[in-house]
């Protein structure tokens, strides 16, 4: 009996030898090839110009090996003292925790909003009032956006500094408040691909000066700051972008709103045909879908999730508990931490799954998943939490 093909959870899409040639052939022209090169500036032009077209003020861009030395690195500029409480959402990437930790700082494990599955403002403020944190980073979960101006408008009434981690959110994750830092992934899963790779975009000239200069080791590259050039001020790391990480970032750039347009196509595809299979059995991330979406994630009652991951495994469907388990439930020696209560967010990590989701996933192999999920909620009608139903 054959049986059916494997349908991966993830298949990145990076451009390829020929749409990298082009990028390729500079280097080589330009024999650069670390250290803030040509093409690695360039991108952080490209990339402004593309932020500035949806804000009303000046964007800086700078880039970083990978989005958690941008966190971790952004952090550090926050002048905070060593130990400061900050905010972070229990649903998230371990990254998200292990910046706080590695920036010298206590991570304080706040609930999230049972619709938007976010942390919001008016947690935050809660959270801040019984703990005294400095600061707060929140995270656009599954590539939903972040209000920044509501942030902006939190941080000047509170005086609590906020970073949005925007890891998977390029696109949809715009920076229009100016105070506001916020921190982009480019990893090979991500929509806008370099490989490895992060970028740190703000209105802050400031900020962004200080993530390059610790980028590199925290050396004083700037002749007028009234330091020795190769002054060592600030214990950095070496965090740069390699001129061969930015020219996949330029072509994947240069593929970036074909590649969105055909990720929200099968995105609506996907979910339509989903809610077709199961009904009302479903909760969605409420709001509009990633503008371009890299990852699939739907909520259903705990024993349907349970019955789910079976019958995928049985006919070889990939799934996974996204960001399970949740950050107050890593091991003891992540420390130091200091968890509030989070029932919202246990409540919906209880029946989150992560389903394939890629370019190449065909409408036949969404028809497999969605005969899973059928199966899977036929016998598990309204059993979400009433207080969680919502379709969104």
């Amino acid at each position: 009996m054959k049986h059916p093909s494997i349908i991966p959870l993830l298949v990145p899409q990076l451009p390829d030898r020929h749409a990298l040639s082009p990028y390729l052939d500079q280097i080589d022209q330009n024999r650069h090839y670390s250290n803030f090169g040509p093409l690695n500036q360039s991108l952080e032009n490209r990339l402004a110009s593309s932020f500035e077209a949806h804000c009303s003020h000046p964007i800086h861009v700078t880039t970083t090996s990978s989005a958690t030395m941008g966190l971790e690195l952004t952090l550090h500029c926050l002048g905070l003292p060593p130990g400061s409480k900050i905010i972070v959402p229990a649903l998230t990437f371990v990254a998200s925790l292990t910046a706080i930790i590695r920036a010298g700082h206590v991570p304080v494990i706040a609930d999230i909003d049972p619709e938007s599955w976010l942390l919001t403002p008016e947690t935050a403020s809660d959270v801040a009032a019984q703990t005294g944190a400095a600061a707060v980073l929140a995270v656009a979960a599954f590539g939903k956006p972040h209000d920044t101006k509501r942030w902006s408008a939190f941080r000047k009434k509170t005086g609590i500094e906020v970073v949005i981690d925007a890891a998977g959110a390029f696109g949809s994750q715009w920076v229009e408040a100016a105070d506001i830092p916020v921190i982009y992934s480019l990893h090979a899963t991500k929509s806008l691909a370099a490989g490895e790779g992060g970028i740190v975009v703000s209105g802050n000239p400031a900020i962004n000066a200080r993530v390059r200069q610790l980028s590199n080791f925290g050396i004083n590259l700037d002749p007028e700051a009234g330091l020795p050039t190769g002054h060592l001020s600030f214990v950095g790391s070496n965090a740069k972008l390699s001129e061969y990480h930015a020219a996949v970032a330029h072509a994947s750039l240069d593929q970036w709103h074909l590649h969105a347009g055909q990720r929200q196509k099968i995105y609506r595809t996907y979910r339509e045909t989903l809610d077709a299979a199961c009904g009302d059995k479903l909760q969605w991330q409420s709001g509009s879908a990633p503008a371009a979406p890299t990852i699939f994630c739907v909520r259903m009652a705990e024993p349907a999730r349970n019955r789910m991951e079976k019958i995928c495994q049985s006919r070889h469907i990939a799934t996974r508990r996204w960001y399970q388990p949740l950050l107050h439930k890593h091991a003891e020696q992540v420390t130091p931490t200091l968890k509030m209560p989070v029932p919202i967010a246990e409540s919906i990590a209880s029946g989150l799954i992560g389903l394939p989701f890629s370019l190449f996933l065909s409408s036949d192999e969404i028809t497999r998943i969605a005969e899973a999920a059928r199966q899977a909620t036929a016998t598990h009608r309204k059993q979400l939490s009433p207080h969680l139903d919502h379709h969104g």
